[in-house]
């Protein structure tokens, strides 16, 4: 007896057998957005990938830090997409040097922290009282 139904889609890891050896956009549950090139994956939607870029955006601008070879535990992927190698040069962002991307993203994340503190306080001042603390690592 055949478990496979005709005109049925996977909806399992067995869906990106289509994808190997293909290009990919992965975003992390933490946020990274990596780039690089699909070689393998297992039931559990493990992701090994070659070539890998993390790419960081701060607002019109982008940078690259290559990361070779990746491994990805399947349940830290939130999106996973195909890049169209045709439209991967039109980006209408500015890249910039690492440098430069990993300090305005740091600087990002310092105002996003005085923001929310700001909030906070704000909320406080009401009578909102909040036990859970989060930490940005830098």
């Amino acid at each position: 007896m055949d478990n496979f139904i005709p005109g049925q889609i996977f909806t399992t890891s067995a869906s990106l057998v289509d994808s190997v050896d293909r290009k990919l956009l992965v975003v992390l549950r933490d946020g990274r957005k990596l780039i690089g090139v699909l070689r393998s994956f297992d039931q559990f939607a493990n992701l090994v990938l070659q070539d890998t870029i993390e790419r960081i955006y701060v607002g019109d601008a982008y940078g690259d830090i290559p990361r070779g070879i990746f491994i990805i535990r399947g349940e830290n992927v939130v999106l996973l997409g195909e890049i169209d190698l045709d439209k991967e040069d039109e980006l209408p962002l500015r890249q910039v040097p690492v440098e430069e991307i990993l300090l305005a993203q740091r600087e990002e994340m310092e105002a996003r922290q005085k923001r929310e503190k700001l909030k906070n306080k704000l909320l406080h001042d009401q009578g909102f009282i909040f036990s859970i603390s989060i930490s940005i690592s830098s």
